[in-house]
């Protein structure tokens, strides 16, 4: 993995269920019914001895080390040097299923021609500098995309500003 390899980061604690990122990537991509490049999960847990149902958007990951890349018989998934997008060439796909097999995240979707097909990370899009189109849709922007510096430095941003917004506003308590 390298400094340029691009992901993506989803954070839990925004999503509200809209599932705007869906739709936005089926609109992007021109999916038919049936596949789901993302996909909003339900999770039933305990919190503080409350049980709740959190959302967990569930895109391709683009993992430093992918799983299906390995598994994959005819070198249809690979990894793009420049960027670390995992892409997927569906003239050398035979539809063997490996790939769902060996990913933990179980991305994979199949289409009506029974090949391999999952999120791009919008690769006509990032390849220009733009945001993913579950990027620009996400109304709680729960959703961030580019290398894990660029990720990194958001998130501490983001917290930094909630936490003087929380000083401020006296919600810390003064031992």
């Amino acid at each position: 993995m390298t400094s340029r390899q691009k992901t993506i980061y989803v954070d839990t604690k925004r999503c509200m269920n809209c599932r705007a990122c869906e739709t936005a990537c089926k609109l992007e991509n021109g999916l038919p019914a049936g596949p789901r490049w993302m996909m909003v999960a339900e999770v039933e847990v305990t919190q503080d001895g409350i049980d709740k149902t959190v959302f967990l958007p569930m895109p391709c990951l683009h993992c430093g080390e992918p799983a299906c890349e390995k598994a994959c018989p005819t070198g249809a998934i690979y990894k793009r040097p420049e960027d670390g997008i995992v892409l997927v060439n569906k003239d050398k796909c035979i539809g063997c299923r490996q790939c769902l097999w060996a990913c933990p995240f179980g991305v994979p979707q199949f289409g009506l021609d029974n090949k391999m097909e999952k999120c791009t990370l919008c690769v006509h899009l990032t390849s220009k500098g733009l945001p993913t189109a579950c990027q620009t849709a996400c109304p709680a922007e729960a959703i961030l995309v580019g290398t894990v510096d660029e990720i990194s430095k958001t998130l501490r941003e983001r917290y930094a500003n909630s936490s003087r917004k929380m000083l401020f506003e006296g919600k810390y308590i003064q031992a």
